[in-house]
């Protein structure tokens, strides 16, 4: 009887241990789930009402403002309704109708909250309205409101997005007035001009690589290849020609390709270039980054000579721009040492999206306009690569003989050793560098990424729950009741609850970290070695008590006291077969559960991901690399499962 409620105690224990694992997994899900819808506040672009996307403006209008009124006298407060075909973003504003080059005039209120906010221009909240979410919506509705200085005729203007690279600049609304203006002659051109692009030409045979180091900086990858005889070969190359320089990039991809100075080795506040597939065409685009944000598309007045060819998949595009440009705001100096970033990814539409796998970086800063030189990068770095070593070897080797010892080798490592059992100075070693591995580790992407990384996806914070956990262990252990005191088997249970819910976690986070571009770990072996280490721990582990339960069934083991003190020790029960068939049933039953939802959980995040490049990719004639996907189906893992339990 005694053996049958404890039993069902250790059961609710391990159950209770299922319900916070699970929940924590709930819990981050939520809370990375909820971080990826963009905000529209576009109050950068309030001077200019232009957006971001580096295409031209439509000139043909589709969309128009209405009001509630034609006339207004100070402190009135007028609906102001933009209406027309669906759209997904807009930025309406009211400008002196006599200067329209001006700052925003007057100030809004919000009628939906839900599909409108109001932005801060020129230091001044209310200035201007956007759209809160990229769903579509045909009409939004606001109220204008009239201050004090309010000029004599107020004219409405209206960006509208309908998708990224259809859109339009200024859409002229109603012109209101006060009561005694004097009539109001309406401009004739109120739409942003199309922009004048420099001329493009198209390239007639691949780049060479023979001058590199001789006549041209190059950055290859893999070293020393050939974009003229290899297809997978990415190329960048420097060539100066006076006081300008000539820029040639090449590579698979069926997106884009990119490149960028850097003064340090970190994303953010660096001088790009885009070479940007869009149907059959390349588009030639510089930009700048600010943090690691979507990159900010700038004028190409500044390039000259741009050419490029679309052949078996790869791109291949070229320009010429100046060593210096004083005049022209986010371009780099080239006569200064930069680190340089080489980077590949999907665009959609004319939308780039985040390169798929790390950017190729340099190993140190070099100036392209200097002494010819063949480099190469990496595309992991030292940190997040020791990072996932000191994990891999913590929670894959340490950690698993550490409990296989705990468990099974009490009675065969029972003699004193130091004052202690040598099972126990075994154990209690393994696990401490366990957690001694586990936190440095731990800190290392915060060093490398100087604080919390936002696109990481799940992965960071199954790692502070394993950090957590680690570190509370030891603290437990150390604060343990002696060993035949009434509290022990709580101890008992509590730590063993804790460390298996640490183990299941940090499994976890590792496959889920193995797909982090910064590992550029091979795929899909590295799912395989993986899963080969989980099952060889597991299947070891199931095996061994499966001989202990035949040597108790013996009578082998319950003849020693010894024995049989350490087995109920540490909370097993082989005096009752039933339970103990029980337990190690739902042992199993929970690894497998565990294993489902994680691969649930990835397929989830995976196929998230790549939603957005999906009808891009029925399309392409070529598949996206592969994002990641886990190769192994649950079925299998059912299948194995069903074999454990006969």
């Amino acid at each position: 009887m005694e053996d049958l409620v404890y039993g069902r105690h250790c059961a609710r224990c391990f159950m209770a241990v299922l319900g916070f694992t699970l929940a924590t997994f709930l819990l981050v899900l939520y809370v990375s789930s909820v971080a990826n819808y963009p905000n529209g506040k576009v109050g950068r672009s309030c001077h200019g009402m232009v957006p971001e996307h580096g295409h031209t403006a439509h000139s043909d209008p589709v969309h128009n403002i209405s009001v509630s009124q034609m006339t207004f006298r100070r402190g009135d407060q007028i609906e102001v309704t933009l209406s027309g075909p669906p759209f997904r973003g807009f930025l309406l504003e009211a400008r002196n109708a006599e200067d329209l080059s001006g700052p925003p005039i007057g100030s809004f209120t919000l009628i939906d909250s839900q599909v409108s906010q109001l932005l801060t221009c020129e230091d001044v909240q209310g200035y201007a309205v956007s759209h809160t979410s990229p769903s579509k919506k045909t009409k939004v509705k606001v109220y204008w409101n009239a201050l004090s200085n309010a000029p004599n005729n107020v004219k409405f203007l209206v960006t509208v997005v309908e998708k990224y690279k259809t859109y339009w600049v200024k859409i002229p609304g109603p012109i209101i007035s006060q009561p005694n203006a004097l009539p109001f002659t309406t401009p004739e051109a109120t739409i942003a001009p199309l922009s004048t692009l420099p001329p493009v030409s198209h390239l007639s045979k691949s780049f060479s690589a023979s001058d590199c180091g001789n006549k041209k900086f190059c950055i290859r990858s893999p070293l020393n290849c050939d974009p003229e005889k290899e297809h997978a070969c990415f190329f960048l190359s420097f060539a100066r020609d006076d006081q300008s320089v000539v820029v040639e990039m090449s590579g698979p991809s069926q997106g884009y390709l990119s490149f960028a100075f850097s003064h340090d080795r970190w994303m953010g506040d660096d001088d790009a270039y885009l070479c940007i597939r869009e149907d059959q065409t390349v588009h030639i685009q510089p930009s700048h980054l600010t943090g690691r944000s979507h990159p900010v598309m700038d004028s190409r007045g500044a390039l000259e000579d741009m050419a490029w060819r679309l052949a078996d998949g790869v791109i291949q595009c070229s320009f010429r721009r100046n060593i210096t440009l004083p005049g022209v705001k986010n371009r780099f100096d080239l006569n200064t040492s930069y680190y340089i970033f080489l980077a590949d990814g999907a665009a959609d539409n004319g939308r780039i999206y985040k390169h798929s796998r790390q950017p190729l970086i340099t190993y140190e800063k070099h100036n392209v306009t200097g002494y010819p030189k063949n480099v190469g990068g990496s595309r992991s770095l030292f940190l997040l690569k020791t990072h996932g070593a000191l994990m891999f070897v913590a929670w894959m080797t340490t950690v698993s003989i550490g409990v296989l010892i705990a468990r099974f080798f009490k009675s065969v490592w029972s003699k004193a050793f130091l004052g202690q059992a040598a099972w126990f100075q075994v154990h209690r070693m393994l696990m401490l560098t366990t957690t001694a591995l586990t936190c440095i580790a731990f800190v290392l992407p915060f060093i490398y990424r100087g604080g919390w990384s936002s696109y990481a996806g799940y992965h960071p914070y199954l790692g502070c729950i394993v950090m957590i956990l680690a570190v509370l262990q030891p603290l437990l252990a150390a604060f343990r009741p002696p060993l035949h005191d009434p509290r022990r088997h709580i101890f008992n249970w509590t730590h063993w609850s804790m460390g298996t819910a640490a183990r299941i976690i940090a499994v976890a986070a590792m496959f889920l970290g193995m797909d982090l571009p910064g590992l550029d770990l091979p795929g899909p072996w590295k799912t395989y070695v993986m899963i080969g280490f989980v099952a060889w721990h597991v299947g070891t582990e199931i095996l061994l008590e499966i001989y202990a339960y035949r040597l108790s069934r013996k009578g082998n083991l319950l003849k020693k006291p010894c024995y049989v003190e350490s087995l109920l020790e540490y909370g097993h029960r082989y005096t009752n077969p039933r339970n103990v068939i029980s337990f190690y049933k739902l042992m199993v039953d929970s690894f497998f559960f565990f294993l489902r939802f994680y691969l649930f959980i990835h397929e989830k995040h995976t196929l998230t991901q790549r939603q957005r490049h999906r009808q891009r990719e029925k399309q392409a004639p070529c598949r996206e690399p592969n994002m990641g996907l886990h190769p192994s189906s649950p079925g299998s893992h059912l299948g194995l499962k069903a074999a454990l339990n006969c």
